[in-house]
């Protein structure tokens, strides 16, 4: 596992693409554990007691989206709605296994589309787990930092809303766009109570229980009062259209109610699981269907992996490598989204088929060796599904290879959108490293898309180690005076820039034998590597006595501050930079535990080096030589040592004199013109 502070260093240096934590999932509506905030109010029914309820302030703002914006593409409501009821579904299948009961009394499960043209009404029925009373309440009243919010801030940053509602699963609320008004009854599985849920979108919603005759059919139905704007969606044909090109794939019969002929269904969806048909079967349009239901994001997979094993475990799998970053990405908990199904059966989307650093992967894995009720528990250690993990992540490290060396364009889109989350396995998954170095990619002083074998293949003569620095971003990393020497040479560096690049580094071996080694840590060993252009005849350099006595008066004026003065090579426009010592952490990454207060690390004097060949540094060692000016060096030291530090991103140690100095040396330097 990486260290808790990268969890830190995410929140700190990514937090608008962090999720909060994942809700709890009931009848397929993502929820949180906290229900609304509000305190009810009561009102006597005839059915009982109706409690108000205000929304939770997240729901509002999206509520308030929903109703008063107009979008071109507001038929994914269906699928939407569909894609709850399908789970809501599997869930009461996963269920019965251990409670076959639960099923008894409904036949087959299903779900239904009930148009009623006289009513202006849609109903969405399933005959799955269904809910509580308290599981309405949370599910529908609060939204957790999913797929729902992100379309919020999306939407607020002034992204299109047509575009972003074809793209982003968002669930229950889609309703509101063709619905001035909502009713949700449901009855829970192996419950007797069934209850209400109302709402118009407008900010409060009301719970009451069922009316006891006639009695609630197990489930869930969601009946869509509808607009009138939005009549076409109580058309026949409308509706089969929509199913057959949103949900064909869902593996539960979807049915649509003849309105002349009471208790006729017609089924209008294939009701065929996707992954169990040949692969040259499935079209493109029906993986784009499926992706969006297995992931929530509903654009063109960037990559598709859809295969059978046989042999000593059978097993099916179809998965796949989203385009975008999924919202959840660098949610802490770091979850794998792989769904195993045991037959066709769900089973449990938190399987951990695949390790952390792979959870961006998306789909399902259906094995026929489980038993049906093996629990979530026994998932961790059951033999079979540890073989299943380790052959699945062979194979999808292979398709990765084999993407990245067929399809370079292909592989510099995936890496680019989940490469930072790849290198986590560099640490975490030692024995992976080699297959994970084969594709990685990497900015360098010589372009993007770097291979550690396109490095290792342009190694300058005499050159021993692998060179790289860590940066917060790429401008700064571009920009560091610590690259002088190194461009000089024309020794290429790596330019790692993601928080977990600080800790894989430290612990990486290396690649091809050779060594990784930072240049803003340690001695640079530039002097055994030649200049690529001759140095300018005219070129002074402070040296000997000179160099060593201002080097003794930066120590001096400079004190604990740095832990050490010295000359090198690795400058040649700058006149100083700092570097860290060989022992310890590199700077970049105590400067950002520092900041997260992360146990046991403190700040350290850096090490202060300097150009001898820098016309300031001659200057300076000239004067330092004739013994004159010791207020002008003391000063041009702490000058110098502020500048460093601003170049690496950091406040200078006393704000206040850096001001005073620099405001002086400009007087004097007008003075004397």
């Amino acid at each position: 596992m990486l260290p808790a502070a990268f969890y830190f260093l995410l929140t700190a240096l990514d937090a608008s693409a962090l999720g909060a934590d994942i809700g709890q999932q009931s009848n397929g509506i993502t929820r949180t554990s906290d229900s609304s905030t509000a305190m009810p109010d009561s009102v006597a029914t005839a059915s009982g007691v109706a409690e108000t309820r205000a929304f939770q302030a997240e729901v509002a703002r999206l509520l308030k989206l929903m109703v008063h914006s107009v979008y071109s593409e507001r038929e994914v409501f269906l699928r939407e709605l569909i894609s709850n009821a399908a789970d809501a579904c599997d869930r009461l299948r996963y269920a019965a296994i251990a409670a076959p009961a639960l099923l008894e009394g409904e036949g087959a499960l299903r779900i239904v589309l009930k148009p009623d043209r006289a009513a202006k009404t849609l109903s969405v029925i399933d005959n799955g787990i269904g809910m509580s009373r308290d599981e309405l309440i949370d599910n529908l009243g609060t939204i957790a930092k999913s797929g729902t919010e992100a379309f919020m801030r999306e939407a607020a940053a002034g992204d299109s809303p047509p575009r972003l509602i074809g793209q982003f699963g968002i669930g229950f609320y889609s309703a509101f766009m063709v619905a001035s008004a909502v009713e949700v009854i449901s009855r829970k599985a192996g419950a007797d109570e069934a209850w209400i849920w109302r709402s118009d979108g407008a900010g409060t919603f009301t719970v009451e229980p069922a009316p006891a005759e006639p009695k609630t059919r197990r489930g869930t139905e969601v009946r869509l009062h509808l607009r009138d704007d939005a009549e076409e969606f109580l058309g026949r044909a409308r509706l089969e259209d929509i199913v057959r090109r949103y949900s064909d794939h869902i593996a539960h019969p979807i049915m649509i109610a003849d309105e002349k002929a009471a208790d006729s269904y017609a089924q209008i969806n294939a009701a065929s699981a996707i992954w169990m048909r040949p692969k040259a079967e499935v079209s493109p349009e029906e993986h784009k269907e499926f992706f969006g239901y297995v992931s929530g994001l509903y654009a063109d997979p960037a990559l598709t992996i859809h295969y059978r094993a046989e042999g000593r475990h059978e097993y099916t799998v179809l998965l796949y490598v989203p385009a975008v970053r999924p919202f959840d990405l660098y949610d802490p908990a770091r979850n794998g989204r792989q769904r195993l199904y045991v037959r066709r059966v769900f089973i449990t989307d938190d399987a951990a088929l695949l390790p952390a650093w792979l959870r961006f992967v998306r789909g399902v894995v259906d094995c026929e060796d489980l038993p049906l009720n093996i629990s979530r528990e026994m998932l961790q250690h059951n033999p079979t599904v540890a073989a299943i993990r380790k052959a699945l992540l062979k194979r999808v490290l292979s398709e990765f290879k084999k993407t990245a060396t067929s399809d370079a364009a292909a592989w510099e889109k995936i890496w680019e959108a989940f490469g930072a989350v790849i290198k986590e396995g560099l640490y975490e998954d030692p024995d992976k490293r080699d297959q994970i170095y084969d594709i990685a990619r990497f900015r360098t002083t010589r372009g993007d898309n770097r291979s550690l074998a396109d490095y290792a293949s342009g190694m300058k003569p005499g050159q021993t180690a692998i060179y790289y620095i860590t940066a917060e971003d790429a401008r700064r990393a571009e920009s560091s005076p610590q690259l002088e020497g190194f461009r000089a040479r024309g020794v290429e560096v790596l330019l790692l820039t993601d928080p977990v690049d600080s800790f894989w580094v430290r612990s990486a071996i290396g690649f091809d034998g050779k060594p990784f080694k930072s240049i803003t840590q340690g001695d640079d060993g530039l002097e055994a590597l030649p200049l690529e252009a001759a140095p300018k005849a005219e070129t002074s350099r402070a040296e000997g006595a000179a160099l060593a006595t201002l080097i003794a008066l930066f120590k001096q004026a400079l004190g604990s501050e740095v832990s050490d003065v010295r000359a090198t090579a690795r400058l040649t426009a700058s006149p100083v930079c700092l570097v860290a010592r060989d022992q310890g952490l590199d700077r970049t990454l105590e400067r950002l535990l520092t900041r997260q207060n992360a146990a046991g690390v403190t700040a350290t004097a850096p090490i202060f080096e300097i150009n001898p060949e820098h016309p300031l540094i001659v200057a300076l060692a000239a004067k330092a030589a004739q013994g004159g000016a010791p207020d002008r060096i003391r000063q041009a030291a702490h000058l110098l040592l502020d500048q460093a530090l601003i170049l690496e991103g950091e406040t200078p140690t006393d704000p206040a004199r850096f001001a005073q100095v620099l405001v002086g040396l400009m007087q004097q330097a007008l003075e004397s013109q």
